[in-house]
């Protein structure tokens, strides 16, 4: 079993990159469907106010923390993470791992030309990377839902990604995982924008500093700037509140 550290409500499994790798791997040739969640500032502010998806990433089978000011936040209240799992440098390694093992992979999510070029572009980086699906995320309605639930069971993918916004990712994941039957799905939100390069990455030493946040909202900063200095601004009071109970 993994530790598992319990930080504003929420399960993190304390676990490194490589130790992720590895339970993902186990996941693969267990082949029952296990889900996937990385929480970061957002997220936890966003989970400390809606019970739903505090419930659906506490039942998630693997639980990362993606975000520097949370491993801080943990150390700094005496449960300390070993270190920060982004999500996008997990999805990275396991499309190379697919390839080299012979996994089959669905990207599901974003624009119709947006999912179409990351699967091109990572075709073109791992020849043996076998595609079980391509679907982009725009759909309406439970019919529509319910035929890319069976699209997705239908493929038999060992990984699904799951590129939509938070929470509804988490929510459809939680809902339907059990009936797409795939041994590990997992929601990237904005990793395939990164993959493509639409949306460029941090310097690796804005992102040791934590500054990662910063530099996605110099990129776009009309519309992350309530995200970043409004909304997350929540997360100050949480460590604040965690940090009294610990205390007491």
């Amino acid at each position: 079993m993994n530790e598992r550290v319990t930080l504003f409500g929420c399960n993190i499994d304390n676990v490194s990159m490589e130790e992720t790798l590895a339970l993902v791997e186990g996941f693969v040739r267990a082949r029952r469907p296990h889900q996937h969640v990385v929480v970061n500032v957002d997220k936890l502010v966003k989970a400390s106010r809606d019970e739903d998806l505090r419930r659906i990433i506490n039942a998630c089978d693997l639980v990362n923390v993606d975000g520097m000011p949370v491993v801080w936040a943990s150390r700094l209240l005496g449960k300390p993470l070993k270190e920060r799992v982004a999500g996008i440098d997990l999805f990275e390694a396991l499309m190379g791992r697919a390839a080299d093992k012979g996994w089959r992979v669905f990207l599901l999510g974003a624009r119709p030309d947006v999912v179409r070029e990351v699967a091109a572009t990572y075709a073109r980086r791992y020849p043996g990377l076998v595609l079980a699906g391509v679907r982009d995320g725009y759909w309406q309605g439970e019919d529509a839902e319910a035929g890319v639930v069976r699209q997705v069971r239908d493929s038999r993918a060992d990984l699904l990604f799951v590129a939509i916004s938070s929470p509804r990712k988490e929510q459809f994941l939680g809902l339907y995982q059990a009936e797409m039957r795939i041994p590990f799905a997992m929601g990237v939100g904005g990793s395939f924008d990164v993959a493509t390069g639409r949306v460029k990455r941090a310097p690796a030493w804005m992102q040791t500093a934590g500054l990662e946040w910063f530099f996605r909202f110099l990129q776009e900063p009309r519309r992350m700037f309530r995200r970043y200095f409004i909304d997350d601004m929540a997360f100050i009071w949480l460590v604040i509140k965690e940090a009294a109970r610990t205390n007491k």
